[in-house]
This record gives structure tokens, C-alpha cells and sequence, in this order.
């Protein structure tokens, strides 16, 4: 049932983060890169404070003093650094994405930012987390349909936007593992809340420095920006957060890669760009590696002679 409610979350942050492709597209009409993530990751940071304020509230009636001062104390610690963490390489890696979407086309994006499927478990690795066979082989397979899902024409014309978007999936690979630590050792939503605010300021920096934020340009682009930052912002990466507080790294970044599935879908519905054969094909085998992905290792028995 943990797990099963942990593919859940994902496929529902997948979902958003999906359909978000289409907005962050729409939002580079009015306004740069950093203006957007600035003011999309405070949004969704203000979206998570309500949600974690009404989620204290209902803690609180259900036990008031059952946790210790210390333990209290050490879950400030872990918050704070584990905010400070996430948020900054969440920064580096939405900031990589969206000045990266300038420069190169949608599907080659959202080919190269889904490959951070095959660095988490590589990462991974040097932490110690072993994976069992089949993770490796969904891991395979997932790569072999993001291709035949993203990129039409081969690696032809890899460009500034493509190497600023691989930096993207180096980014959110380590953001898959740096929450894969800190989620057991405090909150989940008041990370995902601290995070947002941490990646906020830092695009906001940027955004100083680059770019010319004007009231114009945030009032034409506020339908992508509330998408953006209320749903894909915030509620997806508490989402994000909830579920690999239940699934394995490797197991979660295959269920999350599914966001480019949903964005080759959702352009068809919103921008009608029909499905090609090759599309197809590349969405049956995700869903063949995310099956995959689920089915139990098999413990080896010891038989014991006397």
C-alpha cells in the first residue's frame, strides 16, 4: 500500500510537470527565464505554506506534545539544511531547463532532462544503493522510449540549448538524491515549501542581473505563471517529495520521467500536434520500464544443511 501510494504521487507530479512543458513555453513569449522561475517558485511557495499550515493544524488536534524538544530541534536542523539544499539545486536545475528551452527545441528538452533517469542510479552508486537487475533494465528501456518519444532526428544539431539542458538533468539528478535524504529526517510538504522560496531568491538574483522584469510582461504571462508556479511548482514537488518518501530513487525518477509522455500528449491536446507512430511506440515501452520497474527482487534463500 506505501508503495503503491508512492507511484500515485509521482504519476500525479508527473502529470503537472507535464502539462507545465506547454506553459513554460507560452510564458518565454512575455517574460526571461529567471523572471519566470522567480515568480513561479514563490507562488508555489506560497501555495505550500497554506497547505502546510492546515496540515499543522490537523497534527495538532491529533497529538499535541507526543514529540520531544530535541526531536523538534534536530527537525529544524535537517529542514533548514535540507530547504537550503534541495532549493539550491532545484534552482540550478529549472534555470538550466527554462534558459536551455530558448535555445533548442521541446523534445530534445524533454529527451535530455528525462535522462537523469540513468544518472540517479549511477549517483546513486557512490552512496552506496545497489539496484536490483530489473531497475537496470527499466532504466534501459525507459531511455530507449524517451528517444523514440523525443527525438525524431537523432542527435542532429546539438546546440547551447542542449548542453545548457543537460546540465538541467545533472541538476535534478542530484535533487532526486539530495531529497531522497532529507525527506526521512523532516517534514516532507515544509521542505518542498522551503525549497521553492530558496530557488525563488536565487533566480531572483539572476533575474536582477540579466534581465528587466516588468509589470507588463508578468500581468500577460499570469495564466502560465499561476500553473506554473501554484500546481508545477509547488503541489508537484510536494508531491515529488511525499512519493520518494515511499519509493526508491531509481524506481521514482523512472515514474517521474513519465512528465514527457504527458507534455507529448498534453501539445496535442492543447496545441494539436498529433501523436506519431514513432510517439507511440516510445510511450508503450516508458510504460513497459515503469511496470518493470515495480516487480519485487526476488530474495535469494540460503538452504541450510545439518
Amino acid at each position: 500500500m506505501k508503495k503503491a501510494s508512492g507511484v500515485i504521487f509521482l504519476l500525479c507530479a508527473a502529470l503537472l510537470w507535464g502539462v507545465a512543458f506547454v506553459a513554460q513555453d507560452v510564458g518565454l513569449d512575455y517574460i526571461g527565464p529567471f523572471t519566470f522561475n522567480a515568480v513561479r517558485c514563490f507562488l508555489g511557495g506560497v501555495a505550500l505554506s497554506l497547505i502546510s499550515l492546515v496540515n499543522k493544524l490537523i497534527k495538532k488536534r491529533k497529538r499535541s506534545d507526543e514529540i520531544s524538544d530535541e526531536s523538534k530541534k534536530k527537525n529544524r536542523k535537517y529542514l533548514l539544511i535540507g530547504g537550503l539544499v534541495c532549493g539550491a539545486v532545484m534552482a540550478c536545475a529549472t534555470n538550466f531547463q527554462q534558459v536551455g528551452l530558448v535555445y533548442t527545441t521541446a523534445g530534445k528538452s524533454g529527451f535530455i532532462t528525462a535522462c537523469y533517469i540513468v544518472l540517479v542510479p549511477v549517483i546513486g552508486l557512490f552512496f552506496r544503493k545497489k539496484c536490483p537487475i530489473t531497475v537496470w533494465i527499466a532504466v534501459a528501456m525507459a531511455v530507449v522510449g524517451l528517444y523514440f518519444l523525443c527525438l525524431s532526428n537523432g542527435f542532429k544539431g546539438f546546440n547551447k540549448g542542449d548542453a545548457l539542458t543537460f546540465c538541467c538533468t545533472v541538476a535534478f539528478a542530484f535533487h532526486i538524491i539530495a531529497v531522497d535524504y532529507f525527506v526521512s529526517r523532516t517534514d516532507a510538504i515544509d521542505l518542498a515549501c522551503l525549497q521553492c522560496f530558496v530557488c525563488s531568491a536565487i533566480s531572483a538574483i539572476f533575474m536582477f542581473a540579466f534581465e528587466k522584469p516588468s509589470l507588463d510582461g508578468l500581468l500577460d504571462a499570469y495564466i502560465p505563471l499561476l500553473y506554473t508556479g501554484v500546481l508545477s511548482a509547488g503541489v508537484a514537488y510536494m508531491f515529488q517529495i511525499l512519493g520518494q518518501k515511499r519509493l526508491k530513487p531509481t524506481v521514482a525518477s523512472i515514474v517521474m520521467s513519465l512528465e514527457s509522455v504527458v507534455s507529448v500528449i498534453a501539445a496535442w491536446l492543447i496545441l494539436n500536434q498529433a501523436l506519431s507512430t514513432r510517439e507511440i511506440i516510445g510511450c508503450v515501452i516508458i510504460f513497459a520500464a515503469i511496470i518493470l520497474a515495480q516487480i519485487p527482487e526476488k530474495k535469494r534463500t540460503v538452504k541450510v544443511l545439518y
